[in-house]
């Protein structure tokens, strides 16, 4: 039991932390049992005990994720507490029992990470690697001609959440490993895997323009944009093929990678050669944009591969400890936090509050009805209760489904033998792949949990059948009480707390613009300023589409202007698209100095941003000068049709071959310019949909 409750919180992250979290699971989890086991013995000491037990463990969840592992092991040990398990010992001595295999756990994980140091990176990376080939078949669907971009949308906004979390564990990962253990080359070159990683989701995001009007403005040339589909399939499968080695250890595949993006230009020349360019330049500099965006994704997966068979040596990687920091979400462990969260406007207080009645009512429920084996229906309500509804509901739908199931396959197997050694094997077997599950599929794993729990006690009992009948009612009436306590109890919905996110990654956004207007002014080494604003507006954009994908999930009555916040997500989506593309572009290629034109557009868009804010935090607008902006648009594309016209006379006098040069104007005159107004209408739409929002 020691070793089980100390798992959950072996999670990836730095060694220090690993080890804190495994050694705090097991002295809490031993510490529980103990209270508990002491206190259950009288029906009059239970109850208080449970209150303040599951509220008090619960609430430790302020300190952050690897926290609230650690209160689950807390929780589960008040729990097991009620099964009266080993009745020969004392409640001491099981408390003892179990932080010694808490501790064992933990030194057999230490032993492992010693003899595989590697390998949480490696798996971790791997990962990451699978989930990003993932987002970009997302992105490759858009160029279809009948892909539904609103579904499509909403795939990307979790992708994209779930990339995010990834990247965040790895930073941890490998820049303390880095500083654990100096600049080692293999910690180097992970690192920089990482980077290009980074840089991966931030390509992709930059679409270099709406993808709506490509697709309208090349409806009769559909073969073009299948060709860059393609391609972004092949590089979603190269980069699977080499995150599905990386996890087997095996040899890296052939890299079809260059090849395949010589074939991608042959066709856009090609295309070139088949039309007028003088009519239809903007068709051919919107293609060239997104072959140059998708050549860069190509040379991002090289990179990783000439990484991984010893090729790249050129790259190096210097940085200061303390800018390293930055990039690091420190988690404050004061007694500051846990008084700041002491009130019903957190919602980890609202969940250890109501966590602690609902286990109490599933307690007396048992208790009153006599149900055998009533513990089963608290660890029902503690496993599948979380502190928003969204998640509570989605848990228990699938908790119910894979306890049916689970149920209905020990029956058959109950039917066709009751070979205690078999039901042994099955019970190991079933434990084993519950929990390699439980983070992947929890359907999945909710089976196998029933199944182990099943079989395990048949070993104790005979009377199979009726295990598994308890099981199933237990496992109803706990995920019953879970749903109806989050829906009934001080429920926090996503609708009340929706404007301070979108708040958040606006003003994020801003920031961001704000480092690439810097940048675009004085084109030197990218500034530190520049990496955390795309980094923390990449965070807060996540963050807003998970609190939409749990709005959606919530009750119809409680989805407040649900269409119209989509909306304004996916316009704020589109936002950070069009911001990532133009950083990109003018950090990945020469460019004119800034003019007078972009920062009369920066600052329009700016304050469109900022009455946004204003408007969601109930302050004055300040006012716009919508005249100064017409004229930089103006003058931004007259800069455009002079070099357009200068071109057009080239290819009249016989210069077919566009000069470097000339191409690299044209694209940023195109681009830039595309890309400022597509900005400015974004930030006038979001403010327009921000003003129709309810702000209660």
């Amino acid at each position: 039991m020691g070793c089980l409750l100390s798992s959950p919180s072996d999670v990836p992250g730095s060694f220090k932390h690993k080890v804190l979290g495994i050694l705090a699971a097991a002295i809490l989890g031993s510490l529980s049992y103990c209270i508990a086991g002491y206190a259950e013995q009288t029906v009059w000491a239970t109850i208080p005990m449970l209150i303040l037990s599951m509220f008090a463990i619960s609430y430790l969840s302020v300190y952050g994720f690897r926290a609230s592992l650690v209160t689950f092991s807390g929780l589960l040990a008040v729990v097991l507490s009620f099964a009266n398990l080993s009745s020969d010992l004392e409640i001491w001595q099981k408390s003892l029992l179990i932080a010694g295999g808490g501790i064992w756990y933990l030194l057999v994980s230490v032993l492992w990470y010693l003899l595989k140091p590697e390998r949480a990176t490696e798996q971790l990376l791997a990962e990451t690697m699978e989930l990003t080939a993932d987002y970009l078949r997302l992105r490759a669907k858009l160029l279809q001609s009948d892909s539904d971009i609103d579904e499509i949308q909403k795939q990307l906004f979790q992708s994209q959440n779930e990339l995010n979390e990834h990247h965040e564990s790895l930073r941890e990962l490998l820049i303390s490993s880095r500083k654990s253990s100096g600049s080692s080359g293999y910690a180097r070159k992970r690192l920089l895997i990482f980077i290009d990683l980074v840089d991966l989701l931030e390509l992709a995001m930059a679409n270099p323009t709406d993808y709506e009007q490509l697709k309208k403005a090349l409806r009769d040339d559909t073969d073009i944009l299948k060709v860059y589909g393609q391609f972004n399939l092949s590089m979603a499968r190269q980069l699977e093929s080499i995150g599905l080695v990386m996890h087997k250890n095996n040899e890296l595949p052939v890299n079809k990678i260059p090849k395949q993006l010589e074939e991608l230009e042959d066709r856009l020349l090609e295309f070139r050669n088949n039309i007028d360019i003088g009519e239809r330049r903007e068709e051919m500099l919107l293609l060239r944009n997104l072959y140059d965006y998708q050549s860069r994704q190509a040379q991002k997966i090289n990179n990783i591969d000439r990484i991984l068979r010893n090729l790249e040596n050129k790259r190096k990687l210097f940085y200061k400890e303390k800018e390293v920091r930055e990039f690091l979400t420190q988690q404050e462990y004061s007694f500051k936090t846990l008084l700041a969260n002491l009130n019903f406007k957190s919602a980890i207080f609202r969940h250890s509050l109501r966590l602690a009645i609902v286990v109490l009512i599933g307690y007396l429920i048992g208790s009153y009805f006599s149900v055998q084996n009533s513990y089963w229906i608290l660890l029902t309500i503690v496993v599948i209760m979380r502190p928003n509804y969204g998640l509570t509901k989605q848990r228990t739908r699938k908790r119910i489904i894979g306890t049916l199931i689970g149920g209905g396959i020990a029956v058959g197997i109950v039917f066709i033998t009751q070979n205690t050694m078999v039901y042994a094997i099955l019970g190991i077997l079933s434990l084993t792949l519950a929990f390699s599950l439980i983070q992947r599929n929890y359907t999945n794993a909710a089976i196998f949990i029933t199944l182990s729990i099943v079989f395990i006690y048949a070993l104790l009992q005979p009377d199979v059948l009726k295990v598994i009948q308890f099981r199933i009612v237990d496992t109803l009436i706990g995920a019953g009480l879970a749903a109806f306590g989050n829906l009934l109890l001080w429920p926090k919905w996503e609708s009340q707390g929706i404007n301070g996110i979108i708040a958040t990654s606006l003003n994020s956004n801003m920031d961001y613009l704000a480092a690439i207007d810097e940048y675009y002014h004085k084109k030197d080494k990218l500034p530190l300023s520049y990496k955390l604003s795309r980094k923390r507006a990449f965070l807060d954009m996540g963050a807003l589409s998970g609190a939409f994908q749990r709005m959606t999930q919530e009750p119809k009555s409680k989805q407040k202007q649900l269409s119209l916040v989509y909306e304004i997500v996916g316009l704020n989506h589109t936002f950070l698209s069009a911001l990532a593309s133009l950083g990109t572009y003018i950090r990945t290629h020469p460019t004119t100095r800034a003019s007078e034109d972009f920062e009369a557009y920066t600052g329009a868009i700016t304050d469109n941003l900022k009455n946004a804010i204003n408007i969601l935090q109930n302050k004055e607008l300040d006012e716009q000068k919508e005249d100064k902006t017409f004229k930089a648009g103006k003058s931004l594309h007259e800069k455009f049709d002079k070099l357009a016209q200068q071109r057009d006379r080239e290819i009249k006098a016989g210069k077919k071959q566009i000069e470097a040069s000339m191409r690299l104007k044209l694209q940023e005159a195109h681009l830039v310019t595309g890309q400022l107004e597509w900005l400015y209408d974004i930030s006038g739409k979001l403010q327009e949909n921000i003003g129709r929002l309810d702000k209660n």
